[in-house]
């Protein structure tokens, strides 16, 4: 997984530049999604993998792709299988949603609670963690009744825990010390 990354990295990063330069950043993000779709299909995938001539793929993914892409999209599709990087476009896509997010000042952050949160626990949350982050929150809310009360809070590689339950895991640890 770590090499995919290494590999799409330099081509989410040239098509983000690009976009940004062209004023186009979400028509980007819609082409890059549905070609990150089309090479994650098993039966595309196993296409990209196989021994078929570069001009080839290029040419019958960007026919599977149609109207979807633009000319700079199938030009980028060109250059993937002229350097055998096909199968990255579901990891480019991802990146190329993360460059988005950073240059939106937008974070995803995920809370696991208790119990179900109501609309205003939603808003007083995204309000105090927009000011402490100092970005624009998403938040993507699950419930987990094993945390007792209280909740988690995951936003990148920020981890604020303060659930009943680890705080009851940890006053136990100070016990047993």
């Amino acid at each position: 997984m770590s090499e995919l990354t290494t590999v799409a990295r330099p081509y989410a990063k040239a098509a983000f530049d690009f976009a940004i330069e062209k004023g186009v950043v979400a028509k980007w993000q819609e082409m890059l999604t549905f070609a990150g779709a089309v090479a994650a299909n098993d039966e595309m995938h196993a296409l990209l993998t196989g021994a078929v001539a570069a001009d080839t793929l290029a040419d019958i993914f960007n026919n599977v792709c149609g109207e979807q892409l633009d000319e700079h999209g199938q030009n980028l599709i060109k250059v993937l299988a002229e350097n055998k990087r096909l199968a990255a476009l579901p990891e480019i896509s991802t990146m190329f949603d993360a460059f988005k997010a950073e240059y939106d000042k937008e974070i995803d952050v995920d809370v696991t609670s208790a119990s179900t949160l109501t609309d205003a626990q939603q808003s007083d949350l995204i309000a105090s963690l927009e000011k402490r982050l100092a970005r624009k929150v998403k938040l993507n809310c699950n419930v987990d009744p094993a945390l007792i009360a209280g909740m988690v809070i995951n936003a990148g590689d920020t981890v604020i825990d303060g659930s009943v339950k680890s705080k009851l895991n940890r006053l136990a640890d100070a016990l047993q010390a």
